[in-house]
């Protein structure tokens, strides 16, 4: 490929860490290049895209698939309005979480039968954390991580009160300056619960290196998955996890408030013993007795009436994932991370912009984070301008790259226009500083 010039100032150089295959030296005709060049670049037709918009925020909510309302309208006007309630059996209503998390189990290394949808992603966490602490009845200890996304900790503080019964179960938590994990690990040690990529930063996790680190420790290993499933290539199997829940509306385009998932590992499920025990997972639902059986398998970490309209939003998405080769969305995630950062350094060196996300490939999920004292009024100015990214108190600007129909082109326009912001100091205007309820 002939080595082309940026017109503000020479050639922009790509790091040379990245996995990713692509040219040393690129401009915007170059990122047009590599979108014709592109294998899933037909995907994008596949989304409903705003006209004048980059969207660089589906590590927080998806972009809708084309077939996502005709799917829905389809289940709404024949399951259920000519169905009526006999689509629990006729549409088989009742085995969808088991036969969509089955749809879900290729994107995470999941053997079929081992996968269920949930409630949400808290709900969901809560049943497998009481399942893991009730698999170490003799220890006394959950780790996790300082920088966790919130409901995480939330929800292991509520474990701790319940499956510690008189003495509430102690929670440690790894910190970026320490205590590090292995400082942690010990025999008292019942779970570890750690997010795989990190929702404010976009460090990922050797996956299969920690969970083989706390199982030395006789420790059960939770994972959460939220920012990684549909992003980049997991194998949970493989790894020898032993649970994991993961959302379905970023990443995997469900749409707003779809179904979380919950994977626990088949050698666990006669064992486990969620916190909540509904009808839906009891072993004979419609036999209605008084007593709770668990169904056999995951089936048990059912609680109620699942949200079937959510469903089939999510429904229409898996028929494109079905498609979708993972090797090649994460090497073109890489490919677009790594050019980020690369325009970022080289047009945005005038301001005070740091990029926390980790260089290294093999340390870095699909998104990138920017930090900026006043990032929350560049991020609103920016999304003025039709770049739509999002904040994380206190400081950090994320964007997320969604290979299915985030271009090249695009990632060029956005930082330009970033550029653009920060050199006319519009987003010092009172206006942007004004904080949403949602940032």
């Amino acid at each position: 490929m002939t080595t082309q010039t940026d017109p503000r100032g020479g050639p922009i150089m790509l790091h040379p860490d990245s996995t990713a295959p692509g040219p040393t030296t690129i401009d915007r005709a170059t990122c047009e290049s590599l979108d014709a060049a592109d294998p899933l670049a037909p995907f994008r037709e596949r989304f409903d895209l705003p006209d004048g918009i980059v969207y660089l925020d589906g590590n927080s909510l998806g972009a809708l698939p084309r077939a996502t309302r005709a799917h829905v309208d389809r289940v709404i006007a024949e399951e259920w309005g000519i169905g009526l309630i006999r689509s629990w059996n006729d549409a088989g209503w009742f085995a969808k979480p088991q036969s969509v998390g089955d749809r879900i189990a290729p994107l995470i290394g999941a053997a079929e039968g081992e996968v269920v949808l949930g409630d949400s992603t808290s709900g969901s966490l809560f049943q497998v954390v009481t399942a893991a602490a009730r698999l170490r009845p003799d220890r006394n200890v959950i780790v996790a991580e300082h920088g966790s996304f919130p409901t995480d900790l939330y929800v292991i503080e509520a474990v701790q009160s319940m499956a510690g019964g008189a003495t509430p179960l102690e929670r440690r938590l790894v910190r970026d300056g320490g205590p590090a994990l292995d400082e942690l690990l010990g025999d008292d040690v019942a779970v570890v619960v750690l997010t795989h990529v990190d929702y404010r930063t976009g460090r990922m996790h050797d996956l299969a290196e920690v969970t083989a680190r706390v199982h030395e420790a006789g420790a059960i290993m939770v994972w959460d998955l939220c920012h990684s499933v549909g992003a980049v290539p997991i194998d949970l199997g493989a790894a020898g996890a032993d649970f994991a829940v993961g959302c379905t509306y970023k990443y995997l385009n469900g749409g707003p408030g779809s179904p979380s998932f919950m994977w626990a590992a088949s050698r666990h499920h006669e064992a486990a013993r969620p916190a909540v025990t509904g009808w839906h997972g009891h072993a004979r639902p419609f036999d209605f007795e008084i007593g709770y059986e668990p169904m056999s398998g995951i089936g048990r970490f059912r609680v109620g009436t699942p949200q079937l309209l959510s469903l089939a939003a999510l429904e229409a998405s898996l028929d494109i994932w079905a498609e979708v080769d993972m090797s090649l969305v994460r090497e073109k995630s890489l490919r677009l991370t790594e050019l980020f950062m690369a325009l970022v350094d080289r047009r945005l060196g005038a301001w005070p912009i740091e990029v926390v996300t980790p260089r290294r490939s093999t340390r870095r999920g699909s998104q990138v984070a920017l930090r900026h004292e006043d990032g929350y009024a560049v991020m609103q100015a920016l999304i003025e301008r039709g770049v739509i990214g999002d904040f994380r108190a206190p400081d950090l600007m994320r964007f997320g790259f969604t290979p299915l129909y985030v271009t090249h082109a695009d990632v060029w326009d956005a930082v330009e226009s970033l550029h653009d912001v920060l050199e006319s100091e519009v987003w010092r205007e009172p206006r942007f500083a004004h904080r949403s309820a949602v940032t």
